[in-house]
């Protein structure tokens, strides 16, 4: 009993290890990246087309995808566990072909995903081209984002909406004079 244990221990530890060492080779693959940036390194990534900020952590699972189009993360946001962003679409206006045989992208097909500074963006979530998610912001678990999330707002369901502000306007000036003294 006590020998599985220190087994199980030591898988856990060099598991761990691993994927450390696998998030380390991969990180220059993307775009750019900031200073504390943690990932998963067996996630889906478009490497080439997303930006990431500094201090930023993506949950197991994340699938993000843009062909064309960037993912750009800004600096203190957290991803909870299989989180997607698609950055993209197909074009479904052809007549008198498949879709899957159609190649050539419309403009609109294929839109940027900004996800600003200190978002918190819950499990599950799932997260559509051409949308914005203001600074400050929470996303909640299993919402889908189809369209720009306000500064400081919260959002939640399918598609999700804004439930409410985190914070009042009175608080809100608060929160930002001393996010801008303890950054000095």
């Amino acid at each position: 009993m006590i020998i599985d244990r220190y087994i199980a221990k030591a898988y856990v530890l060099i598991n761990k290890a691993f994927r450390r060492f696998k998030m380390c080779l991969i990180k220059p693959a993307f775009k750019s990246h900031g200073r504390n940036f943690v990932f998963d390194p067996n996630g889906v990534y478009s490497y080439n087309t997303i930006v990431v900020g500094d201090d930023v952590f993506i949950g197991p699972g994340a699938n993000f995808s843009a062909s064309e189009s960037a993912i750009v993360i800004g600096n203190k946001v957290m991803f909870g566990p299989n989180v997607t962003i698609m950055g993209g679409d197909h074009n479904t206006s052809q007549i008198g072909k498949y879709m899957y045989d159609v190649k050539e992208k419309l403009a609109k097909n294929d839109q940027s995903v900004s996800i600003d500074d200190d978002v918190w963006i819950g499990c599950n979530v799932l997260i559509l081209k051409g949308v914005t998610i203001g600074r400050g912001s929470i996303v909640g678990a299993g919402s889908v984002v189809t369209r720009s999330c306000p500064p400081y707002s919260i959002m939640l369901g399918s598609p999700a909406k804004v439930v409410k502000q985190r914070f009042s306007d009175l608080d809100l000036q608060l929160h930002e004079k001393l996010l801008k003294q303890n950054d000095i």
